[in-house]
């Protein structure tokens, strides 16, 4: 079975783990922060988005490494807006 290279399984596959990590942190474990810092569990999420990223391009699929990549970083942007708040 091979894996489709285009943008738009780049970007489904790169909300899969943040998804998880805030329907895990939002819903199931809501009172759960490391140290106070309530962005910590997201930011680890999007850690693990960065070796998808690498393994995509190591591997050939460079569109869907750009779409994990813009995934990535919307979910950046949205965790700054709301969990941080600048």
């Amino acid at each position: 079975m091979s894996v489709k290279n285009n943008l738009l399984t780049g970007l489904i596959s790169g909300l899969i783990i943040p998804a998880i990590a805030w329907v895990i942190f939002d819903y199931k474990f809501p009172e759960f922060q490391i140290q106070h810092k309530p962005a910590v569990p997201y930011l680890i999420a999007l850690a693990l988005n960065l070796f998808i990223i690498r393994y995509c391009y190591k591997n050939g699929t460079e569109q869907t490494g750009k779409g994990v990549m813009l995934s990535t970083f919307v979910c950046m942007l949205l965790i700054t807006i709301f969990k941080i708040k600048l």
